[in-house]
């Protein structure tokens, strides 16, 4: 038997096996994340729900990208019972529920299980006293599915940013993953359009980090799931299309005392409210911010984004109503619970429990190491020079993947972080990944030089 004291609370236990008998449930469908944030499952009969409760199910690690080679292959999905929900679109004589799993080798946890590796960060931050709450902005782009030979995908409206126009099908759509979403138990606080054609984003009520990475990827799900269901297609690509905006996951973060209090609140106006706390998790991800963006931004395409005149970060500032630096403190209007910081590079392709890590992870460095970050700046970043870049430390985020794991492999922060085995498996997929990339020939390079010489 594996000793789960962690996550044995009987009355959760219970409660999910009452509801399963209860609503005659037949199937449950087992979840985790693989390395690269694409959500794993598969179903098993609820015929020994106990059973599966107590000791998990076994399935082939091998075939999980990031997990583990042919030889290391028999892992267990132990289920949550706190991420219990029943899947709201099944009708009700084939319902089905879901349950998010940590991931078991053997009796003990699989130490390259991005959920585990948030856990541990989580755990470490409460070991110094700290609470780590976060909350992402979910923006994506729905598309037409249609695809021909001479037609890729298209966005599905002509609208801007917060348009609205009566009987509009992606305000529809919009609503009915919020409602959908209300059924997992997440809280959704603004959906919109974007600025893009066909962009939308939708953000939720922040939350200890573990279950905020829990609803990112039900929520990822969600979209993609309702846009499928009425013929259209949601994509987190990062970059769909040149010359306009890309999709972003800003994270909003905040460090909270054992006892509730939020520790980024000052009562000191002349320091924008914002305590020592604070400024050295700030510090601490400018710090390390180059090392940890091939967490934060993890496909080729996510540097197609960070480029400068479309609202995404570049440059390694911060500030406090400015949207071109990395880091941006918003006007938070003096409410202690509001107090917090927002980073501006992940993007929604990539791995929740990995960015959660990495951000909390360097912040604590931050405070541990009593970094102070540079003079805050309101100007926009973009405008200004090399030589003003570098008379105000200013450094840029890294160009492409590559140069993002670069920065990485050299990085014992990083290393410490993600733990060895993470840190290693998650090179070899992207380095991987780059070479895949970089060898393919594109249109554009076709129709610039096919005929030059």
């Amino acid at each position: 038997m594996i000793d789960l004291k962690d996550k044995k609370r009987p009355e959760y236990v219970e409660q999910v096996i009452k509801t399963i008998r209860t609503k005659n449930i037949k199937f449950v469908r087992l979840q985790f994340i693989d390395i690269n944030g694409i959500i794993k499952s598969f179903s098993v009969s609820t015929k020994n729900i106990e059973e599966t409760m107590e000791n998990g199910q076994y399935f082939d690690g091998s075939s999980i990208t990031g997990y583990g080679s042919i030889e290391e292959s028999d892992m267990i999905a132990i289920p949550d019972p706190t991420t219990f929900a029943i899947i709201p679109w099944r009708e009700e004589e084939i319902s089905t529920c879901r349950l998010i799993c940590d991931i078991y080798d053997g009796s003990s946890r699989f130490e390259a299980d991005p959920r585990y590796i948030l856990q541990k960060a989580v755990n470490r931050a409460k070991e110094e006293g700290y609470i780590y709450k976060c909350a992402p902005e979910l923006e994506f782009f729905i598309l037409t599915e249609e695809e021909t030979e001479f037609r890729t995908p298209q966005p599905l409206d002509m609208k801007g940013y917060f348009d609205l126009h009566p009987g509009d099908i992606t305000e529809n759509l919009r609503r009915e993953m919020c409602d959908i979403a209300e059924k997992f138990g997440i809280t959704v606080e603004v959906a919109h359009h974007e600025v893009a054609l066909g962009q939308n984003e939708i953000d939720f009520k922040y939350d200890e980090a573990v279950t905020t990475a829990d609803r990112t990827i039900t929520m990822k799900s969600i979209i993609k799931g309702t846009a499928a269901r009425n013929g259209y297609l949601a994509t987190f690509m990062p970059k769909p299309f040149f010359g306009v905006n890309g999709s972003g996951m800003h994270v909003h973060q905040s460090l909270w005392t054992l006892d509730d209090q939020n520790a980024f609140y000052s009562e000191d106006p002349e320091k924008s409210h914002l305590s020592e706390i604070a400024f050295y998790f700030i510090g601490g991800q400018l710090k390390y911010g180059r090392q940890m963006s091939a967490i934060l931004a993890s496909w080729p395409n996510s540097y197609k984004r960070l480029v400068p005149g479309y609202e995404a970060p570049v440059y390694m500032a911060w500030g406090h109503k400015n949207r071109s630096p990395l880091i941006r403190v918003p006007d938070f209007g003096k409410r202690k619970k509001a107090a917090r910081m927002e980073i501006r590079c992940p993007d929604p392709a990539g791995n929740p429990y990995l960015q959660f890590a990495v951000l909390l992870g360097t912040g604590l460095l931050g405070i541990q190491e009593k970094i102070n970050p540079p003079e805050p700046t309101d100007m926009n970043v973009y405008k200004l020079s090399y030589e003003e870049r570098a008379k105000m430390n200013i450094v840029s985020l890294p160009e492409s993947l590559a140069e993002a794991l670069h920065e990485m492999e050299n990085s014992q922060t990083m290393k410490k972080i993600l733990g060895e085995k993470l840190f290693k498996n998650f090179l070899d997929v992207k380095w991987a990944e780059w070479d895949a990339y970089r060898t393919q020939i594109s249109d554009w390079e076709f129709e610039r030089y096919i005929d030059k010489l």
